[in-house]
Formats: C-alpha cells, sequence, structure tokens
C-alpha cells in the first residue's frame, strides 16, 4: 500500500467508531452524512480492507476496522503534537469569543479541544450570547472573533457552513396536528422564528408562539415536553425530536447560514490562529455545493 493516509478521514473514522453510527459521527465532525460515507469509502479503498459492518442501525469495526482504529488514534494525536512542536513561536495570552449557546453545544468541543492541544498556554474566554448581542459586543471592541447566525445587515461576517433549518417536534407527542399551532421559537428579532412565522402565515395557517428564549436548551425543553413545535438547524436535533415536512404539512425552510465575525481594529495572530481552526473545523461549503448541482 503506497497511499498516504488522510488525517481528516482518520478523525471521521475515530467519530463514527467511538459512536457507533454514521449519522451521529457526522453531528461531531460537523459533515453531511453522505460526505462522511463517501470519506469512509475513500478511506476503505486506501487500506484496500472493508472497515465496517452493518449490525441493525448500528455500524461495527470489521476485525481491520479495529486493527485502524489504534493506529488512527496514534496517528491524529501524534499529528496534533508535531504541529505544535514545530510551531515557530508558543503563542500565549488570551482570546476572547462569541458563540451562541446551541453552537457552543454543538461546535465548541471539537474546536476547544484542537486548539487547546496546540495552544496549551492560551487563556481562552468564551461569552454565549444571541447573535445580535455578540455582533454589539464585536463593534464595541469586547469580543476578538464570534460565531454567528450569519445575517446580512449584521456585519462582514465570513461566511463559513450551510445547515438546513428544519421544523421539529417530540417523537413521542403529537402537538404539531393541534388547530392553533403551538410554537417555541427564539425573540422577536430571531431571524428563524421570522422565517417560521412568514412560512406559516403564507399558509394561512394558525399558530400562537407559546414559549419564547434567547436559551436553545429551554427552546428544545418546551419540543421534547410534547408542548410546542420549533425550528432548528440539522446539527441540533435531538434524540426525542422529529423533523417534520412537507408530508407533516410543513413548508420547506431556507437553509441556515453560520459565519465568523472578526474584530478587525484589534487583530491578534491568537485570533488569526483560533479563526483558522474555526473556519476548518466547520467548513461544508463545498460538500453544499456539490449537493446543490
Amino acid at each position: 500500500m503506497t497511499a498516504l493516509l488522510d488525517i481528516d478521514q482518520l478523525r471521521t473514522f475515530i467519530a463514527i467508531a467511538e459512536t457507533g453510527s454514521f449519522t451521529r459521527a457526522a453531528e461531531m465532525v460537523f459533515k453531511t452524512q453522505s460526505a462522511v460515507s463517501m470519506q469512509m469509502k475513500r478511506l476503505e479503498e486506501r487500506v484496500g480492507k472493508a472497515i465496517f459492518e452493518r449490525d441493525g442501525r448500528s455500524s461495527r469495526l470489521t476485525e481491520d476496522g479495529e486493527k485502524l482504529l489504534d493506529y488512527a488514534r496514534r496517528i491524529v494525536k501524534l499529528n496534533m503534537d508535531a504541529i505544535g512542536a514545530f510551531a515557530d513561536t508558543e503563542l500565549t495570552g488570551r482570546v476572547r469569543l462569541g458563540v451562541p449557546d446551541d453552537y457552543a453545544d454543538r461546535y465548541l468541543p471539537d474546536i476547544m479541544t484542537r486548539f487547546s492541544q496546540a495552544n496549551p498556554r492560551v487563556e481562552v474566554t468564551i461569552v454565549c450570547e444571541p447573535t445580535p448581542m455578540l455582533v454589539e459586543r464585536i463593534q464595541a471592541g469586547d469580543l476578538d472573533l464570534a460565531i454567528i447566525t450569519h445575517v446580512e445587515h449584521k456585519g462582514p461576517a465570513e461566511f463559513v457552513r450551510y445547515e438546513r433549518l428544519l421544523w421539529v417536534t417530540s417523537s413521542l407527542h403529537s402537538i404539531q396536528n393541534e388547530a392553533t399551532l403551538p410554537l417555541a421559537l427564539g425573540r422577536a428579532s430571531c431571524c428563524w422564528r421570522q422565517v417560521a412565522v412568514e412560512r406559516l402565515e403564507a399558509q394561512n395557517r394558525p399558530y400562537r408562539v407559546l414559549y419564547s428564549s434567547w436559551n436553545s436548551t429551554a427552546v428544545g425543553a418546551m419540543v421534547l415536553a410534547g408542548l410546542a413545535v420549533s425550528v432548528l438547524p440539522e446539527s441540533a436535533v435531538r434524540p426525542g425530536m422529529r423533523v417534520l415536512g412537507p408530508i407533516d404539512g410543513f413548508p420547506p425552510l431556507p437553509s441556515c447560514k453560520i459565519g465568523l465575525l472578526r474584530n478587525w481594529r484589534e487583530q491578534t495572530s491568537l485570533a488569526d490562529a483560533l479563526a483558522a481552526l474555526i473556519v476548518q473545523s466547520l467548513d461544508n461549503l463545498a460538500g453544499h455545493a456539490e449537493a446543490a448541482e
């Protein structure tokens, strides 16, 4: 075998092995399920062996897959160690990152693990607030970077990720069949709330917003309790939730765009390093463009 193993494919492979699911692994590495499947097909072609076998709804490693997993973990760790060891200078200091709480839950574990391994002496201050407040903090110079829902009029954000926006309800309840649809959404200025209301009104469908919060955990709790329907990006759909579509009488929603906003007045090498890692971790634009063709 002469082909080199791809680090990104190995990271995805490890995620599948640890979760037992292509779907859950896709959420961990911030890729679509089809992109994950393609990565694993190419990895199997590289090693010349089957590394997965189906076990009901789960994906189980073959004997060759188990052998590869040990090497994969060592290769990924060694890659991170090598990057840190040969850095021209060791970064130190503090960087301030803003992120909405729902994005923090989904994206930060992977981003911060990788950043901390490469920059162990850097202090990261994380502020969890909704996009409008993070934009104000960037403008005031209180943050170096912010991961935000990309809205054109909010400022010159770097567009880094697409996600499907979905209607969700409890998988154990049928609240979506109520004559007047109960909703759990963000505050009135939330762009997801605005598009949800516009689509319902275009259908002349009666609704009422029963629960309104900036906190995604609180909104998700209302959905899981069977008290309301909400709108969430694809990666935020949790076990116990069911996606609603046209067959259920719910209109399609536009894609959710995620952006990275920078404080250009105070550019630092720390902020640049963290920004580069965020873009690398979240980027799925090529995959989205291919799917749209």
